[in-house]
């Protein structure tokens, strides 16, 4: 039986917490680091009717996609369904986690499972976060640079898009002096000593670099370790908002409606007109995603699936693009299957539950 702080760094593993917008509010809500986990809930949001359903099954964590806690809280006296959650939580012992947008912006997240229902091919993120990747620079002995290389490859660094094992090797002569308190690896104290040795370059995104630089430590020979970190301008393809790939084959616009209600199961799409042109390369946002029309429009997107598009906002699709507003919820429904299929494969010792409620609160008239 798990601990909750196994299951958080498993979930973090997969969504690192830097990867969140400034705004958010991911991560523990409510609950004991060291609390033995036996059933978790998983849900897109966490209301009150989904906290009774977990605590009549016997689960001691709800896992949501949304944050029940956005703004800070200045008292809890239950006067709206937020304060009623997190009281509720703390007298059943239920603990509260959140994985919001830093789920979005992974290349294994929201979008992807969106992707994924719509049978998107050759799929990439559709506006990549700036300055999410650091090189690291070391030297070493020649003959120890295969050992390090691959240490720091298992720890994260060397991925560039679809290469792994990327690194950048050069030759040259270091020179050391050990002085009395060392314990030198090779070179004799009190003498200046020259050894052949390599530079060895490589990237590494952001959240790897405690493991990286353990990797480097613990690989690495030298008493000592000569290395530098540096940031690069450079985004990752893997981390970013949106996500744009195309179908199987090129459909009609009315076609495509179709497929898209039924694939997403959504009771209503609101869309642009797209003049009768076909739709093959389709650009996907889960939830609130009109900042993305542009970047839509510039990778040459069809058509652009996301939700709470403004009226006046529809008018920016300029004809050149479909944009089909399926709803929030609906958008991000299938997101639980994403916690669920990743931790029963990482921490199988324990059960997970999908909500049967539906926490939409939008309803429609039809």
């Amino acid at each position: 039986m798990p601990r909750l702080q196994l299951i958080i760094d498993e979930i973090e593993r997969l969504a690192p917490p830097l990867y969140q917008e400034s705004y958010d509010n991911s991560g523990l809500l409510y609950g004991n680091h060291n609390a033995e986990i036996k059933k978790a809930m998983l849900c897109l949001d966490c209301t009150e009717e989904v906290l009774d359903e977990a605590s009549s099954k016997g689960c001691q964590l709800i896992i949501a996609h949304h944050p029940i806690v956005f703004k800070g809280l200045k008292s809890l006296t239950g006067k709206n369904y937020v304060e009623r959650v997190i009281i509720k939580a703390i007298q059943k012992k239920i603990a509260l986690y959140a994985c919001h947008t830093n789920l979005d912006n992974i290349h294994t997240g929201v979008n992807h499972k969106i992707a994924s229902r719509l049978q998107l091919q050759h799929t990439q993120i559709l506006r990549p976060l700036q300055r999410t990747l650091k090189q690291l620079y070391t030297y070493c002995p020649a003959a120890n640079a295969p050992a390090i290389r691959e240490a720091l490859f298992l720890a994260g660094a060397g991925k560039i898009g679809d290469y792994d094992s990327c690194s950048f090797q050069s030759p040259g002569t270091g020179t050391f002096r050990p002085l009395a308190a060392s314990k030198p690896y090779i070179g004799k104290k009190g003498t200046l000593h020259e050894e052949a040795e390599v530079k060895i370059e490589v990237v590494f995104p952001i959240h790897a670099e405690r493991a990286v630089l353990q990797a480097l430590r613990a690989s690495h020979p030298y008493e000592e370790i000569a290395y530098g970190i540096l940031d690069i301008e450079s985004a990752s393809p893997n981390i970013g908002a949106g996500m744009i790939g195309e179908l199987p084959e090129k459909m009609s616009s009315q076609a495509f409606l179709k497929y898209l209600k039924t694939r997403m199961r959504c009771k209503m799409i609101r869309h642009t007109s797209f003049g009768g042109k076909t739709v093959q390369k389709v650009a996907v946002c889960g939830g609130a995603g009109s900042f993305l029309l542009q970047d839509a429009r510039k990778a040459g997107a069809d058509a652009f699936i996301t939700a709470d598009f403004k009226y006046h906002e529809f008018f920016d699709a300029e004809n050149q693009l479909m944009i089909c507003d399926i709803g929030h919820y609906e958008s991000e429904q299938f997101t639980p299957e994403i916690f669920s299929e990743y931790l029963s494969k990482k921490i199988p010792t324990f059960a997970l539950l999908k909500t049967t409620v539906n926490t939409n609160p939008v309803n429609y008239y039809v």
